[in-house]
Order: C-alpha cells, then structure tokens, then sequence
C-alpha cells in the first residue's frame, strides 16, 4: 500500500483506496499518514455494496457453481462509477501486488486517454496469466500476455464498460458492445511473484472465464464481431481448448520435478471443468447476457448524479472514509 501512496504523492493525484476483507481501513490510514497525501479516501468495503446494478452473469455463475469467492470486479465498478461522479475523468487501477517502478509514466499514458478509452502498463516481473496459460509456458509452450487491471487507466467520461464478476473480467472491460474499445500499452508495472498451482481449485475456477475472454478475442484477432460466437463456433473453440490442455499434458516431464505433481492437478482439474461443465450453450448464453449487463450498466451510468466531492460520490453507495486509527486501489491521474 506504500508504494500505491507514493505513487499519489509523486504525480499529486487523489488516492482512493478500497479495503476488504483482511485489510482494515484504519491500519491502511495509519500506514500512509507519513507521506501526508492532499487527497486520501480509505474505505471499508461491506461484503454488499448498495445501488451496485445486479448482473445477469453473476447469476448464471451463482446457478453452475462457477462463482468467484473475490470482491475486486465489485471494488472496481464502484470505482469508476464513484469516479464518474465526483467528475475524476482518469483513473488508474492498481492491485496490490503490483509495482509501477517509473512513476513519471503514469503521466504519459493518462495523456493517451485523449484517444484511447484505455491504457494498460505492460507487465513485467511475473506473468499475469491464467493457470492454463502458465503450465503451458512451464512445459514449454508459448505464451503471451495482454493487458490487466491490476494496473490499467481508464476514462471515465466515455460510455464505460464494466467489470463482470468472472476471471478475466479486465478483458470484458476492454470490450464495447461489439468489439475492443481502443486500447494502448504505455509504461511498464511489474507484478509480485506467486504460486499458480498452489491449489487446483485455482484451475477450476479461472477456466470458464478464460474459455470465454480467450474465445471472444480469437475472434477479434481475426477482425471478426461478437455476434459470430454462437453455438457451432464455441463447439470448435472448446475443442481447440482442450487439445491445448492436453497437449500440455503430455509435456509435463518438462516440468522441474518439485513442481510436477501440482502442475499436472492443476491442469487435470482445468480439463475436467472444461468438459464436464463448460458447453457451448453456456458460452453463448453468458455472452449474452453479458451484452445485456452491459446495456444496463451504461444506462445506470448516465443516470448517475454528479456529486461535489468523492465523499458525496462514495455516500451515494453506503461507503464511507475510515477513521484513523488485502485492499486494492485506484487513483486519478
């Protein structure tokens, strides 16, 4: 949390942090005091946050069993929407677990959100990819990486998208109602390193959203629209899905032997959620229900009130500052 302080002081931009769960507010503020930051809002996020739209995509994943135990898509969407309202026009997403070593960037991409609705940091350090994703570069396999939110700036003035409530959900957020929204790489982060295949249930839950987001964008890299995702192109999709994995599979003595074991359950439970409970009808109606979510979200936008300051936008949803006594956090910039 020091370093997203420092950050604030070194461009002079407000620090917005919202703490959940383990992270206390109070201990957040007595943290930052030394840097004495002009504009500090530290919140304890509820398990609910109140007038926060509730998403058809959420349910659908309540109903497969498929939902995801974290809050950061919540923290995110009152993120901007506090954002919007209190007439912050830049933000910067930041995990963390992320580093931004040259703060002087920051200044550099938020400039490009003239034209881009946009900006992700390239990272560096550890890979931000799926669990899939990282046994198959451990087995050799290439594999890149795209932009995250755990270290992205957006606009907020524009027709925003949203962050559903699913792994991948940065990808969504990059997606308007038919194709990417214009996106750019500017400056560099670099994310702390962890241990991707420290529990298999880690697999399992990442893999539908990483079907979907992976699935959507193979389409996009082709020049094509999100209306040609339908049933016949999810069947082809999760076919070439599960080759992937197997073919991963098969090269798992590449693998150093201290990490065979858990690389190889880690990829057993991804194959298994994928054939077992991911089907090209689930694809295609979570797509479209997604397009409706964010239909809705861009409505309950432009209906938000401007408020004077960020503490008036924050009250709009029952949050308040702590009082001095894990979180994530976003800025403008």
């Amino acid at each position: 949390m020091e370093h997203a302080g420092d950050l604030a002081r070194q461009v002079d931009c407000a620090l917005i942090v919202l703490a959940s769960r383990a992270a206390v507010g109070a201990e957040i503020l007595e943290t930052l005091a030394p840097l004495k930051l002009r504009q500090l809002f530290v919140v304890d996020v509820p398990e609910k946050i109140a007038k926060l739209p509730v998403f058809e995509t959420s349910g659908i994943l309540r109903r497969e069993n498929m939902a995801r135990s974290t809050d950061v898509s919540a923290k995110r969407n009152v993120g901007l929407a506090v954002a919007r309202m209190a007439g912050l026009h830049r933000v910067l997403f930041l995990d963390d677990d992320m580093r931004i070593p040259e703060a002087e960037s920051l200044k550099v991409a938020a400039g490009l959100l003239r034209s881009h609705d946009a900006v992700g940091l390239k990272l560096e350090g550890f890979p931000d990819n799926s669990v899939v994703c990282h046994a198959n570069r451990e087995t050799g396999g290439f594999q890149d990486t795209f932009v995250g939110g755990g270290a992205l700036l957006a606009a907020t003035e524009r027709e925003m998208s949203f962050f559903p409530d699913v792994y991948n959900e940065d990808w969504f957020f990059l997606l308007n109602r038919s194709r990417l929204r214009p996106v750019t790489v500017a400056g560099r982060a670099e994310q702390d390193a962890y241990d991707p295949f420290a529990t298999e249930e880690r697999a399992r839950l990442e893999e539908f959203g990483d079907v979907m987001a992976e699935g959507i964008f193979a389409i996009l890299d082709d020049a094509g629209e999100l209306g040609e995702a339908d049933r016949e192109y999810w069947r082809g999709f999760l076919d070439r899905r599960l080759e992937l994995i197997e073919r991963t599979q098969l090269r798992i003595n590449l693998v150093r032997r201290a990490d065979r074991k858990k690389v190889a359950r880690s990829l057993r439970a991804a194959r298994d959620q994928l054939t077992s409970r991911i089907t090209p009808e689930l694809c295609v109606e979570y797509l479209h229900a997604w397009q409706r979510d964010l239909a809705n979200w861009i409505d309950v936008c432009d209906r938000l009130e401007k408020k004077r300051t960020v503490e008036e936008a924050l009250g709009y949803f029952g949050l308040t500052c702590a009082e001095p006594a894990k979180a994530d956090c976003f800025a403008s910039v």
